[in-house]
């Protein structure tokens, strides 16, 4: 639990879940939900899983810049590409979990080495990633240019 809070965003769903209504209490966020056709629904709408990979991508790359600017990294040009994936947990029986790979693109002369090490930094205090950490598996893909 944080020692305070800054902010809380707030969100409801109504409707039927997967295929209902999804809006933000300051109106940002409101928008149709569907079940991908890749798992049996209809599709031609957002879902769950796009709006965590759109909130994990920016977390990260938002937790990427004041991280490696602490650690003496200098990050120009950067993008980050969270995926998103999900399936039947294994041995279950109707329970799903999640996988996420992130990709982090580094651009301005960037080492691989530090890349990776502002990367792992970002890992670290991410709160996104510290809200999967252990529970959903997270692999990251470092690529500079």
């Amino acid at each position: 639990m944080p020692e305070s809070i800054l902010y809380t965003a707030v969100a409801t769903s109504d409707g039927d879940g997967r295929n209902g209504h999804v809006r933000s209490n300051d109106g940002l966020i409101d928008t149709d939900v569907r079940t991908p056709t890749e798992m049996g629904g209809a599709g031609g709408a957002t879902n769950p899983e796009q709006l965590f990979a759109a909130g994990y991508a920016a977390c990260f790359h938002s937790a990427l810049k004041a991280s490696s600017r602490v650690h003496g990294v200098t990050i120009v040009d950067s993008a980050v590409t969270a995926e998103v994936g999900i399936g039947p947990k294994a041995g279950s029986s109707g329970q799903f979990e999640l996988a996420v790979t992130l990709h982090v693109e580094l651009g301005g002369g960037v080492s691989q080495e530090d890349g990776e090490k502002a990367v792992g930094v970002a890992h670290q205090v991410c709160p996104y990633s510290n809200a999967t950490r252990g529970n959903v598996e997270v692999t990251l893909e470092v690529e500079v240019g």
